[in-house]
């Protein structure tokens, strides 16, 4: 049975994208740190499981790999989508608060594929797939450090799948534009709109938009496909 880690599955992306995986014949690995009775729920619906850690901790990171591992046995595609969002301006986010952000969206990445990697390299198969964003292809105001943190994931994508590609494993990046998820829960219907006014195909995307676009790269339509930024955001960013 192939096997899917997917990170941050507690939230709207991760939780479409693993309900998506599961049906695709993947048995999902669901990861998440709090809200974890539902998720819970989620994983023995799908057939699948759940593990729990704090991704600001390194050393929960790699204890949450080991746990995996022990579990299923392998681990044949992993989605790194955990993260934080960070706004306000430049001057105003606090050291703490900028350190917490680079651990959750890009360390924990980071450390998440290289525990896992070895068991990748040894089948010479594997598929990684990091959700970043489209402010991490274009920046925007206000977004300074949570920009640089998915720009960042965008440079790992591209230079881990120079790397592991003689080894049969793809690494591949999907950039979300506006998803209706709980992040813009502080917005106004105004702004809403305002939103899907900007996105030249007249609306916001959903989970299920960005679940689409993971199964294809996870799949073996995608098996000539490494080291790109698949934009899902409307046309917003072109």
């Amino acid at each position: 049975m192939r096997t899917a880690l997917i990170t941050g599955a507690s939230g709207g992306i991760g939780s479409a994208i693993a309900q998506r995986l599961a049906a695709d014949g993947f048995v999902p690995v669901l990861h998440g740190n709090a809200h974890m009775d539902g998720l819970q729920e989620l994983a023995a619906s799908l057939g699948g499981i759940s593990v729990q850690a704090n991704f600001s901790d390194t050393a929960q990171v790699i204890a949450m790999t080991e746990t995996v591992l022990q579990k299923v046995g392998r681990v044949d595609v992993l989605v790194n989508n955990a993260g934080l969002s960070l706004s306000g301006l430049l001057t105003d986010i606090s050291p703490a608060a900028r350190r917490e952000s680079f651990q959750v969206n890009v360390l924990s990445a980071i450390e998440c594929t290289r525990e896992l990697l070895p068991q990748m390299i040894h089948r010479k198969s594997g598929c990684i797939l990091n959700i970043s964003s489209m402010w991490g292809q274009v920046g925007a105001s206000c977004e300074v450090d949570y920009s640089a943190t998915k720009a960042a994931l965008i440079g790992f994508t591209k230079a881990l799948a120079q790397e592991v590609a003689p080894s049969g494993i793809r690494v591949n990046c999907i950039a979300p534009g506006v998803i209706r998820t709980n992040m813009l829960n502080g917005c106004d219907a105004q702004t809403m709109q305002a939103l899907a006014e900007e996105t030249p195909l007249g609306r916001l995307g959903t989970p299920e938009d960005i679940a689409a676009a993971a199964a294809f790269l996870c799949s073996e339509q995608a098996a000539f496909i490494t080291g790109q930024v698949l934009g899902v955001n409307g046309g917003y960013v072109l």
